[in-house]
């Protein structure tokens, strides 16, 4: 790779920042204007079933404070709910509202448009491989997959 060029992981974190601001974009259009890029990081990480605060903030990379800060800011604006742990008493788990379903309904419409956007410029054959070579570095790179 000649020095004058982006290193593949700059390249991956271009593409990923371009499509983040696509679907953010898309989010505001929508009438979702009342969301921060870190709000958004840490919902996308909740699971259907729940997920624990401090899963959250393990998985984003976050203190369990500010994870806490951004599910309460999400929970006064409508978008998830805490609820009892059926497997601990003690714990709360976050789960989507109906507002934070309908948000991730919107979210994805604008992933697919930007995954078939960038199927038809590199072609289908090749985006396939780039996916399959993605899901292959996964192993090795997602400790939460």
């Amino acid at each position: 790779m000649a020095d004058d060029q982006p290193n593949t992981a700059t390249l991956l974190f271009i593409a990923h920042r371009a499509a983040e601001a696509r679907v953010m974009d898309a989010l505001r259009d929508a009438g979702f204007d009342d969301l921060t890029i870190a709000q958004c990081r840490i919902g996308q990480r909740l699971s259907p079933a729940g997920t624990r605060i401090t899963d959250l903030a393990e998985q984003a990379q976050v203190t369990k404070q500010t994870a806490g800060a951004l599910i309460d800011e999400l929970e006064r604006s409508g978008y998830v709910e805490r609820r009892p742990d059926p497997s601990d008493a003690r714990a709360r788990l976050i789960v989507l509202s109906e507002r934070g379903e309908k948000l991730c309904a919107a979210a994805a419409a604008e992933v697919r448009k930007v995954e078939a956007e960038w199927r038809a410029h590199v072609g289908p054959e090749d985006y396939r491989r780039l996916r399959d070579m993605l899901m292959s570095l996964r192993e090795i790179t997602d400790p939460y997959q």
